[in-house]
């Protein structure tokens, strides 16, 4: 009989919180087991094992940061929506490196992820969308964009800017160049 309390959900917040303070290498079903009172084998009344958890963690990852960037890009269009999308995913990481870190590199080409994959790749497009990009186009701004985002707050995360300059006035710069690069035409926004 499972643990009074203990679901699916229970078991992927008590991996998150695992993360969240250990770092991803410390994701095992005895820390989660340990973390829920409750032996490993009981953790498999609630998923099939250790890639299934780390999977559900990652959807769990993706989706907040989807809901972060939904609700901050609401509203807006053009470069504030752009501007505020990138800024909106450096502060998740900031504030939960070792969680993102969990994410997968793609999670597109995961059948479990792929529905929480494509929900954040909408939210990039849609920030795209005034500047009229579509098709490859779209794909290829919305693969720029990640980068900054993903490959600055990575660097940040690990400690990778050691020199004084202020890393709030380089990410601008950033997202500055970022939108400076996007087409022109019937845009707004800025």
């Amino acid at each position: 009989m499972p643990r009074v309390g203990l679901s699916t959900t229970a078991v992927v917040n008590a991996a998150i919180e695992v993360i969240d303070e250990q770092g991803v290498e410390a994701l095992t079903l005895a820390a989660v087991a340990a973390r829920t009172g409750v032996a490993p084998p009981s953790l498999y009344k609630h998923v099939a094992g250790l890639a299934e958890l780390r999977t559900l963690v990652g959807i769990r990852v993706i989706t907040e940061m989807t809901d972060r960037f939904v609700a901050a890009v609401l509203g807006r269009s053009g470069d504030d929506a752009v501007a505020v999308l990138l800024r909106t995913y450096r502060d998740y990481v900031r504030e939960h490196p070792a969680r993102y870190a969990s994410v997968p590199p793609d999670p597109l080409h995961d059948p479990a992820m792929v529905d929480a994959g494509t929900r954040m790749l909408q939210v990039f497009l849609a920030a795209l969308r005034e500047y009229g990009l579509t098709d490859s186009a779209a794909i290829h701004a919305t693969r720029c964009g990640r980068s900054i985002a993903h490959g600055f707050a990575s660097l940040e995360a690990t400690g990778g800017f050691g020199l004084p300059e202020d890393l709030d006035e380089t990410y601008e710069r950033l997202i500055d160049m970022f939108v400076a690069s996007l087409p022109r035409g019937t845009r707004t926004g800025r």
